[in-house]
């Protein structure tokens, strides 16, 4: 049975970081490798970078 997911990253506005953060990168590594792990060999990321979770209005989301 072929596995899909879509992996979502954010990092708020409130963290600091602008642009594409480092968080970002290592929130994608530690996805893709769960991913690996649990045969999951289709997957998307969707990244909101700068966006507070305090609400839905984020464009990845």
């Amino acid at each position: 049975m072929q596995k899909h997911a879509a992996l979502y990253c954010r990092l708020s506005v409130d963290d600091g970081s602008f642009g594409g953060s480092v968080s970002i990168e290592t929130q994608k590594i530690l996805l893709e490798q769960y991913c690996q792990a649990h045969s999951i060999t289709e997957y998307e990321f969707y990244c909101d970078d700068g966006y507070s979770g305090t609400n839905f209005n984020r464009p990845a989301f």
